[in-house]
């Protein structure tokens, strides 16, 4: 079995192809992603915009621009990240689910319904995004749409604690206590830490 590369020796290898061939974008692409995935974010940076200076269609460098820029808590660099990868791939749904994200993050909650009900178009087994538009539908105040769409999230992924906690939730403030008991109950069984104070302001409606 062939061991795996180590790190540095695939970087180092990355840069003698970049000595042969100064402009190649896929090298420059390679070497951000391991150093990404080392979590040195500056020097991932500078290789993803050297990669994009020597490529017009490297949306994936926007992609994983956006995700250190997620880490590094700049939001409003995720959104102009993710929107460069979209303008690149319009097709490209996963780039619209972290744009959504990102501007569900920033309040920006028209902006993240647009961008989620377009990944979901593309993609529609996107666990995450349905869970951030039923989110959306929420911080707007429309309930209705928060519990459709959280139950189509749970009926795409059942065992996606997350969803039903979030689905509780809207149902709690819907004044539908028992729909928001079921949910929570099952989120618990699934093994999703339910707030303490939820659980609480469930509990006078338990066995009504």
């Amino acid at each position: 079995m062939k061991e795996p590369q180590d790190a540095e020796d695939f970087i180092a290898e990355q840069k003698q192809l970049l000595r042969e061939e100064p402009q190649c974008a896929n090298a420059y692409y390679n070497i951000g992603v391991t150093l990404m995935q080392e979590g040195k974010f500056d020097e991932a940076i500078d290789a993803f915009n050297n990669a994009i200076d020597n490529s017009q269609r490297m949306f994936e460098a926007y992609v994983n621009l956006g995700f250190i820029f997620f880490k590094l808590g700049e939001l409003e660099k995720v959104v102009q990240a993710n929107l460069r990868a979209v303008e690149i791939e319009p097709r490209y749904a996963r780039g619209y689910a972290n744009l959504g994200f990102a501007y569900l993050e920033l309040a920006r909650t028209d902006e993240a319904i647009g961008a989620l009900k377009k990944a979901l178009t593309l993609n529609d087994r996107i666990v995450q995004a349905w869970n951030n538009l039923a989110n959306a539908y929420m911080q707007k105040g429309d309930l209705a749409k928060a519990i459709q769409t959280g139950l189509n999230l749970v009926e795409l992924a059942p065992e996606f604690g997350l969803g039903h906690n979030n689905l509780a939730a809207a149902y709690y403030y819907n004044g539908d206590y028992e729909k928001a008991i079921e949910h929570c109950d099952r989120a618990i069984k699934l093994g999703f830490d339910v707030h303490p104070q939820f659980k609480e302001e469930l509990e006078p409606h338990r066995g009504k």
